[in-house]
């Protein structure tokens, strides 16, 4: 029997304190919530990809559908935090500017196996944040939330890694390659889907879209709550992934290496990004 997933009824909702929210973690709040909420685009394309593999298909739904259910929760709190903040329009606006090829039959990471790879360091990745915004936030209801995603995000690495377990079998792509793509979708974390959310989420209206400005914006704040132990996680479960060692001097190298990065970056780029909080 499948546990029963949380819903929206579950986050304490009467919790929810105005006085501890962060003006500018509320920013980065409202660009992850139309992020998650585009996850049945993400479904659709996998869908596609694994056009004969009914088993994954209805997994992959399964998974939008809770992706969809994360968007709907930081969106509500990031409503209840800026009463006058429009979710449902800035999930049009984001969807107006920004759109992944959801037509594809191939993987874009060349086989199939390599597409699980990457979604393994999307979900990871995503744990992650999550996992280190609940941590630097002081309100309890969206503590509650970032706990909840966190968790999902994990049983989502788990979900991919057992079908690529699965793939592996019939794709024998080499340690090296799947390392690659590990480490080129953990690039990709700066391209213009999480710069566009931003803007979608915070410019003023008709303001213009600069990918720098904004991808700038994002990451420094997004870098600025990372805290070490969720690195280190997803360092080790990365390489796991790649079929490597999750314990090796490896990861500790790329885990440090990974941290100092991100303060670094958090420290160069601009604090301030033009937009009250």
């Amino acid at each position: 029997m499948s546990r029963k997933h949380w819903t929206l009824d579950d986050i304490p909702w009467d919790r929810f304190d105005p006085s501890k929210v962060d003006g500018e973690l509320l920013k980065i709040v409202k660009a992850a919530s139309l992020v998650e909420y585009n996850g049945e685009d993400y479904a659709e394309y996998l869908c596609n990809v694994f056009g004969d593999d009914p088993e994954f298909q209805g997994e992959a739904k399964r998974w939008a559908a809770e992706e969809v259910q994360h968007g709907e929760a930081l969106g509500r709190w990031a409503t209840l935090a800026d009463p006058d903040w429009d979710f449902a329009a800035a999930v049009q606006r984001f969807r107006d500017g920004y759109s992944i090829s959801v037509d594809a039959t191939e993987s874009v990471r060349g086989s199939r196996a390599g597409e699980l790879v990457a979604r393994c360091i999307v979900e990871v990745g995503t744990s992650s944040y999550y996992g280190s915004l609940g941590e630097a936030c002081e309100e309890p209801v969206l503590r509650a939330v970032c706990q909840r995603v966190a968790a999902d995000e994990l049983r989502h690495y788990k979900l991919f890694y057992d079908h690529l377990k699965r793939y592996l079998d019939m794709e024998n792509i080499s340690r090296l390659r799947r390392l690659l793509i590990a480490l080129g979708r953990m690039r990709e974390s700066e391209d213009d889907e999480l710069s566009y959310a931003y803007y979608a989420a915070n410019a003023a209206e008709g303001e213009p879209y600069d990918r720098k400005r904004w991808s700038d914006a994002y990451m420094g704040r997004a870098y600025r709550i990372y805290r070490r132990k969720y690195v280190d996680r997803a360092t080790s479960m990365t390489l796991k992934a790649a079929g490597l060692d999750p314990q090796s001097r490896l990861a500790d190298w790329m885990s440090r290496g990974a941290f100092w990065m991100m303060k670094s970056r958090a420290q160069r780029l601009p604090e301030d990004d033009g937009v009250a909080a």
